[in-house]
């Protein structure tokens, strides 16, 4: 199982192709439709169940580092949240550029700066969430997946030491048991 496998079982859920089909109108640097809109899509086809069950949000991600303000981001998530409106889903969008400026107060933990959207997308609390997808002018698909496909379609869940946050992880893992009960989740290790 890889790119390919991936990308169709994407292509199951209406919601992911409408969003990469529109994201290009709201001319954003370096964005991906990433996490769970992607990888429970996947987990939902395994599991036989409608392609949409369980995920709560689509992720939007986009790295603009030249204007970092809130209300540049705000601007872009208006101009998303009429784009997608129809869709009946929250399409959350996020400058990752801007992400180090409210994470401590959100997380309670510090976060350096990203330096692009792969970047924001590798320090996902557990590996198996990192990928991200775009669709090019073109029609073709760009896909992002660090840590390739194996874990995904196994169904397991594993930490990713890049974002030691263990009750985060154990929390995701929870719920994320509670829909797919099949999945396998890797034990918390503790990261130096």
């Amino acid at each position: 199982m890889g790119r390919d496998e991936f990308l169709a079982a994407l292509d199951t859920n209406p919601v992911v192709g409408a969003i990469l089909e529109r994201a290009h109108q709201l001319e954003t640097p370096n964005w991906y439709l990433t996490a769970g809109g992607l990888f429970q899509t996947v987990w939902n086809n395994l599991a036989g169940q409608d392609p949409q069950n369980g995920i709560r949000d689509y992720d939007y991600f986009y790295f603009d580092d030249s204007d970092i303000s809130y209300e540049a981001e705000d601007r872009i998530i208006r101009r998303a949240a009429a784009l997608f409106a129809d869709l009946g889903v929250d399409v959350e969008v996020r400058n990752q550029a801007r992400v180090h400026l409210w994470y401590e107060d959100h997380f309670g933990a510090p976060l350096s700066p990203y330096r692009s959207t792969e970047d924001a997308i590798d320090h996902f609390v557990s590996t198996t969430c990192c990928f991200g997808v775009r669709s090019e002018m073109d029609g073709s698909k760009t896909v992002y997946a660090p840590h390739g496909y194996e874990d995904l379609f196994a169904g397991v869940i594993r930490p990713n030491p890049l974002l030691p946050m263990r009750a985060v992880y154990e929390s995701k893992a929870a719920r994320w048991t509670s829909i797919w009960p099949e999945l396998t989740v890797e034990p918390w290790r503790d990261y130096p």
